[in-house]
């Protein structure tokens, strides 16, 4: 019998290395390496039996392949948020990795879409942390009644992959695939090859018997998928949970989706009795905005095909340290660094000596270029205590020389600001040129960000 030898994996990126290494070579990332036991790849039979094997495999052309029944194709899961961050649905054979900080609503969400899905389809719901009893517990809390809903709690993979055979259920849960194991494997639970390869167990469950799975992932310390990222390599959609868990709002942000775009999010609030969908997200996050207050404004972002408006804070008060801090909550720190940068060398508006906070309201995280003039427009508000108008939006990028830049998708922009109310819009001009502005509300096309402040007066 060969002697198993023992590789390094990095956790973060899964690269293999048969030395341990402070730092990793491939992402960058320290002390991430752990020790695991690989056992030696056996080539077993002759070329003859390898090549019979291979022409018994199923190969078929690409126009032989049956897709004329579209309706079985995605399954809906009764809530339009979701459905919007998976591309339309769940897809019939995917493998949906959902992941966030323990009490997100994770388990709550999947526990919710059952009581939709069990009305056509059935559903095997894995458990490894609860008992069917606390399940049972937490169904009735949540209003969920499903006669074709079953239980297993079991955290031996080899297990739920016999009962998913002998059941065929329609929609599997794995919940969740840290506690899930293989038992000729010698490491615990929740290690990286035990991840690996239970996730690879019921990737070929799904892909051969086309049954959609829901897997879910608990995080780390740094907000990633605990285990290695070749873990997200197998799965067709990595979904995560974003919100802080002081606050009632969650966002559902796709970073994977082989199945559809991963720029769509989804709105839901916690409520008692589970997580309730935001249709209207822009005014969820305006409400409670202050009027008459120097520092805030009013941004429009797209994620994917829906815009969304969120309010700017920005505050600018006197620094009793040597050096100033620089907080951006929900807005990318190095682009505020970037901001502050333009308006003291373009403009001479200097905060060496001041402390500087931007935060983004309801917990929304800003990637967008497009929020770089309503960020801007705050900084100058709170600088000089000077207000920006309660009925003003703004967006467009800003550059180093200090300029406004065009952005895309500007009349979705323009339109929904418009139905929220709005009535007065600043915008890169060069975007002024083929739109057409709905009624009620003023476009003022701006080149520079002097330009910019000079509108708000």
């Amino acid at each position: 019998m060969a002697k198993q030898r023992s590789v390094y994996v990095c956790r973060s990126c899964g690269y293999e290395s048969p030395k341990w290494n402070g730092k990793c070579p491939s992402c960058g990332e320290w002390n991430t390496f752990e020790e695991v036991e690989s056992a030696p790849v056996r080539v077993s039979g002759s070329s003859s039996s390898r090549a019979r094997a291979v022409s018994a495999a199923r190969v078929t052309p690409l126009n032989e392949i049956d897709l004329s029944d579209n309706s079985e194709v995605r399954y809906f899961t009764g809530m339009n948020e979701l459905d919007r961050v998976l591309g339309g649905g769940l897809v019939k054979g995917s493998l949906v990795l959902l992941g966030g900080e323990p009490g997100i609503g994770k388990s709550t969400l999947l526990l919710q879409i059952c009581e939709f899905l069990g009305q056509s389809h059935t559903i095997l719901y894995v458990s490894g942390e609860e008992s069917a009893r606390q399940i049972k517990l937490r169904a009735i809390r949540l209003g969920v009644d499903c006669d074709s809903l079953s239980i297993l709690a079991e955290s031996n993979a080899q297990t739920v992959y016999d009962a998913v055979l002998q059941i065929k259920p329609d929609i599997v849960i794995i919940d969740s695939i840290q506690t899930m194991s293989i038992s000729e494997i010698n490491s615990a639970p929740g290690s990286i090859t035990q991840v690996r390869e239970c996730t690879n167990l019921f990737m070929r469950l799904a892909k051969s018997e086309e049954i959609p799975f829901f897997i879910v992932g608990h995080v780390n310390k740094d907000g990633a998928i605990a285990g290695p990222k070749v873990m997200e390599h197998i799965v067709d959609a990595v979904l995560y949970f974003e919100g802080d868990r002081n606050l009632s709002y969650r966002i559902l942000r796709a970073a994977k989706n082989r199945f559809g775009s991963t720029n769509e999010i989804g709105v839901f609030e916690m409520l008692d009795i589970g997580l309730r969908q935001v249709e209207n997200p822009s005014q969820m996050l305006l409400s409670g905005r202050p009027h008459g207050v120097s520092g805030c404004c009013v941004a429009c972002v797209m994620e994917g095909t829906r815009p969304i408006l969120a309010e700017v804070q920005a505050l600018v008060a006197k620094s009793s340290l040597s050096s100033p801090r620089r907080v951006a909550t929900g807005y990318d720190f190095n682009r505020l660094w970037m901001i502050l940068a333009v308006l003291e060398k373009r403009l001479g508006f200097y905060y060496g000596s001041l402390d500087v906070y931007v935060n983004i309201i309801g917990g929304l995280r800003i990637t967008e270029p497009a929020a770089d003039l309503p960020v801007a427009m705050a900084l100058y508000s709170s600088l000089t205590d000077q207000e920006v108008g309660d009925d003003v939006i703004a967006f467009g990028e800003i550059g180093l020389g200090g300029e406004i830049r065009t952005v895309s998708h500007l009349e979705q922009r323009i339109s929904e600001a418009a139905r929220l109310g709005f009535t007065k819009c600043v915008v890169p001009k060069h975007s002024l040129k083929s739109i057409r502005a709905p009624k009620g509300i003023e476009i003022i096309g701006v080149n520079s960000l002097r330009q910019a402040f000079e509108a708000m007066k």
